[in-house]
């Protein structure tokens, strides 16, 4: 049974990948040409170039394969382009999906985002059915995640596609190579560097975790169905000194307001698009946090059998991972 995983090099993706191998599936890996693969060192897999910007790549990577867990995404919380990013993460899904069903994928397990959920915001907890406004959806990486998560159940309804969907919340541990703008904050914290922090909340999960979830939901879930895969709610005040505990560092004392932080958005914006480097804060991270983003996994506890590790083990790889690569001293 071959399987086809989009975006195995990635953070995700490759814990996906090693996931699945470890299940008996033959692996077929899908990767932009150039694409840095050392995440996927010691894989028995076949690779396939292929590119969510290059639709004329999909049929050639689905020929043959059977199922179809599509990781791939542009991840970013600011982009100088927002179109680029809507072209990758919402057509270049939907032509994905219309590709797999023409070749016959049996099953599709599709990564969205808990990006594309509703959202309480007040520390309550949200789910897969908590109600979501577009017009409030902050951020164009959150927005992308929505609109491609919508297409992909409009497809499940109108062309009987055979998608579940899953929605990570905040992943954390090996692997982390970019990395991700939460592993960079984990980092920064880990190296000292972070003086102070905003009043908001995550639900920090085990990258691997997360990939399990992926699995199981491959081989138990409904089609057409959503499922969380989180960990544990936590504060940043509470991450922070998670983080600092584990790496023996002080942890940040000070609480920000994000008004405080605006003028500063604005001047790493203008500098980003200046230089080309990525920002340290811009005003969609402070319009996210204003929101606590916390989520139950209940559903995919009930129903596929999820068991997410504790958040302390993530954040205790995630150290030791970029430890043992240089990023932390």
């Amino acid at each position: 049974m071959t399987t086809l995983i989009t975006g195995a090099t990635g953070f995700v993706g490759s814990a996906v990948a090693r996931v699945l191998a470890g299940r008996g599936h033959r692996i077929r890996l899908m990767a932009r040409s150039g694409a840095d693969l050392s995440n996927t060192e010691g894989l028995d897999a076949e690779h396939v170039t292929g590119d969510l910007t290059r639709p004329e790549t999909f049929d050639a990577a689905l020929r043959g394969c059977r199922y179809l867990v599509h990781v791939a995404a542009d991840y970013r919380l600011w982009v100088p382009d927002p179109g680029r990013m809507m072209t990758a993460n919402v057509t270049g899904t939907r032509l994905l999906m219309l590709a797999a069903r023409r070749a016959g994928v049996e099953r599709i397990v599709y990564c969205s985002s808990v990006a594309a959920l509703g959202l309480v915001g007040d520390g309550s907890i949200a789910d897969e059915e908590t109600p979501v406004d577009p017009k409030k959806i902050v951020g164009v990486y959150k927005q992308s995640k929505y609109r491609a998560e919508q297409e992909v159940l409009r497809l499940v309804r109108e062309a009987a596609l055979p998608a579940v969907i899953v929605n990570p919340s905040t992943p954390v541990g090996p692997r982390d190579i970019k990395p991700t703008p939460t592993g960079r904050m984990i980092a920064d914290a880990a190296n000292g560097k972070m003086p102070a922090f905003v009043d908001t909340g995550l639900n920090i999960v085990h990258v691997d975790d997360v990939a399990i979830g992926h699995a199981l939901a491959l081989e138990r879930g409904a089609v057409g169905r959503k499922y969380i895969l989180g960990g544990e709610d936590m504060s940043l005040r509470d991450l922070f000194a998670l983080v600092s505990d584990i790496a023996q560092r002080t942890p940040p004392r000070i609480s920000l307001d994000q008004r405080v932080l605006w003028p500063l958005a604005i001047g790493a914006e203008t500098a980003a698009r200046v230089f080309g480097i990525d920002p340290v804060v811009t005003r969609e991270m402070l319009s996210m946090s204003k929101k606590k983003m916390y989520f139950s996994s209940a559903r995919a506890r009930a129903e596929l059998g999820y068991s997410p590790r504790p958040a302390r083990e993530a954040v205790e790889d995630a150290v030791g991972w970029f430890r043992a690569h240089g990023m932390v001293a």
